[in-house]
């Protein structure tokens, strides 16, 4: 076996290929660790790092009668979120990251890696997780190997993808794998060899979240936050799997998957969906329908990767095996079956801990409890005067926990796709829904989606920003190449593509209330999308696109009276003139890059603005 400095044995298990062993001891001899750990999944493997992360005080444990199987992780006040403004995509040419990425030189940040990584992990154990994206063996899944000094992501990664000797066994057989590396940068002993006492949540405020889309590798330095250390998630199924479904020819999104039965006549529809962070995507992806006659079932909660069958048709897979979700606002009221999952097997990051060992976050009852220990572990009371719970506080749950799963959710060939969702949280402008009038219309309208700033990210909360299929952060190269790869899709997919729709739950009116009720009663919208799939309602050409026809929107005991119903269809044409210019302002930052498709299809915006403002023009209000 090979020897490291410190007579560290790697001892990869049976059968692992040198190239792997090499791989693995190259980065131990970089890092330094105590001892290397391959993590083979197995409970026994789980229950020993719980153990170990409790009496490191990494991890509290929750009332095991009311939360069996839970724990409660807090996470330094520094360590909360994604870091966007430390994320950075490697390319050779810095045109090939775009403007909306964070480009750096990857043989400069390979020194700068280089460095940083230099005994990262001294004092702490190395784990080797070998994970499968997807379903093991499925067409449509990927494998990786994440190595990292962060017990917390090792049980995180167990939940989030199919982890360990299964996975390692068809790496060992030769299938491709991604190389991910992440350290905490907080090493327990120091160069001149003196030992620190361990912290309940090691990391540095010197971070880095790096990608190299030509040798696909990911390196993540500095945070134990999940957006940048779970590197199977956002590093890997988003901005590395987003380059190589561009070079493969299909799609990695940042996309749920539903499937939803007509219970009438037993029909399946598969529908995916792109919403930026809090606005509504985990609700719509465990949809209780408040219509009758209409089953729904989750198949994933954030991430879609999409490939053509051999039937010529888009087939999707969730590549996760578990939810990330965000925690404040999970509720009976919003969304039952997300609370429900948690009942059980699940870790807590950044939530409230009540007296008696259970969790709590804003919004998950009416009245907060009368005492609480906060987030960063100090008392807590209602007039305390700041939230218990942090805004992005997190929950890590097996999707198989949740009761709207479909039994069919791991099957490796995936689901067909017949409609996609473009949705954000917009008060003014944006139809409840509408139907884009074909797949390159639809490329333009997920181009051009903005929406509200939300706490998962860094910025200003309640800016507007763009964020183009939801993918802004997650895309791994220039974001005008992405769009020509959606529309090289479809020249591919042909007929056989689905419909796209842009949906907006959030319209408000004068006074700032919501319109529409939302949660399950956006079971109302989708019916009429998936409608329009079967081709069996009308649609009312629109700017936004083709909207529902006077009575088809179905609002049976639904108290909306007609002036609300109009005002979720309303469209100002001048509105929508501010909306194209914006849109051209967008696009201008891209220069020559952009599609000649997308630019035809602003000036066809253009024009049905300039059409509705014709005397004899419809106006386009949807009526009970």
């Amino acid at each position: 076996m090979p020897q490291l400095s410190q007579s560290i044995v790697v001892s990869p298990p049976a059968g692992v290929p040198q190239s792997v062993t090499d791989w693995v001891t190259s980065i131990a001899e970089l890092t330094k660790p105590d001892t290397v750990h391959w993590c083979d999944g197995s409970l026994a493997e789980r229950d020993q790092l719980y153990a170990q992360m409790v009496d490191s005080g990494m991890f509290v444990e929750l009332n095991q009668d009311k939360r069996p199987g839970c724990y409660l992780a807090r996470s330094a006040p520094s360590d909360v979120a994604r870091v966007e403004s430390r994320t950075f995509i490697c390319s050779e040419n810095p045109d090939d990251a775009g403007p909306t990425n964070n480009w750096a030189n990857p043989t400069t940040m390979r020194e700068t890696l280089h460095r940083v990584f230099e005994g990262s992990m001294r004092g702490r154990t190395m784990y080797v997780i070998p994970f499968s994206m997807g379903p093991l063996g499925g067409p449509i899944s990927k494998l990786g190997i994440e190595i990292t000094d962060s017990p917390y992501v090792v049980v995180s990664m167990r939940m989030m993808t199919r982890m360990g000797t299964p996975a390692l066994e068809r790496i060992n057989a030769g299938e491709y794998w991604v190389p991910a590396v992440h350290s905490v940068g907080c090493p327990l002993i120091d160069e001149a060899g003196n030992r620190h006492a361990e912290v309940a949540w090691p990391c540095n405020d010197d971070k880095y979240i790096c990608h190299f889309p030509e040798t696909r590798e990911i390196w993540s330095y500095g945070s134990g936050y999940g957006g940048n250390a779970l590197l199977g998630k956002k590093c890997y199924a988003l901005r590395i799997a987003s380059v190589l479904a561009r070079d493969e020819d299909w799609l990695a999104e940042h996309m749920l998957i539903l499937r939803v039965t007509r219970e009438s006549d037993g029909r399946q529809f598969h529908l995916t969906a792109a919403f930026p962070s809090a606005c509504g995507k985990t609700n719509l992806a465990m949809l209780r329908p408040t219509i009758p006659g209409w089953k729904v079932e989750t198949i994933g909660d954030d991430i879609a990767w999409m490939r053509p069958g051999r039937d010529g048709r888009l087939y999707a897979i969730n590549p996760e095996a578990g939810f990330f979700g965000v925690a404040p606002g999970t509720s009976e009221k919003t969304n039952p079956t997300a609370l429900h999952a948690l009942d059980h097997d699940t870790i807590f990051t950044n939530v409230a801990l009540t007296d008696d060992g259970d969790v709590w976050w804003e919004g998950m009852t009416k009245q907060p409890p009368s005492h609480l220990i906060d987030w960063q572990g100090n008392d807590w009371t209602p007039t305390s005067g700041r939230p218990a719970a942090h805004p992005n506080s997190r929950f890590t749950v097996h999707a198989g926990q949740a009761e709207s799963i479909a039994p069919d959710w791991e099957a490796p060939q995936g689901v067909p796709v017949d409609a996609i969702l473009f949705g954000g949280r917009r008060s003014r402008t944006v139809p409840l829904i509408s139907e884009a009038y074909d797949w390159n219309h639809g490329v333009f309208v997920g181009a051009t989606v903005s929406s509200r700033q939300t706490a998962a990210a860094e910025g200003a909360v309640g800016a507007l920003r763009r964020d183009p299929f939801a993918m802004l952060p997650f895309c791994g190269y220039n974001m005008a190449d992405y769009w020509a790869h959606w529309l090289k899709m479809g020249e591919l997919l042909g007929d056989q593509a689905p419909l796209i729709f842009q949906v907006n739950w959030f319209r408000r009116d004068a006074d700032d209330h919501f319109l529409w009720p939302g949660f399950g009663d956006n079971s109302r919208a989708i019916e009429w999308a998936l409608r329009r799939v079967a081709g069996e309602v009308p649609a009312v050409d629109a700017i936004s696109g083709r909207l529902p026809a006077s009575g088809d929107l179905n609002i049976d005991g639904l108290d909306l009276p007609a002036e609300r119903l109009a005002m979720l269809f309303a469209l100002d044409p001048d509105a929508w003139d501010e909306e194209a210019d914006l849109s051209e302002e967008y696009f201008a930052q891209f220069g020559d890059r952009v599609p000649a498709e997308l630019r035809r299809q602003l000036e066809a915006l253009r024009t049905r603005i300039t059409e509705a403002r014709q005397p004899e023009s419809s106006k386009n209000l949807v009526t009970a």
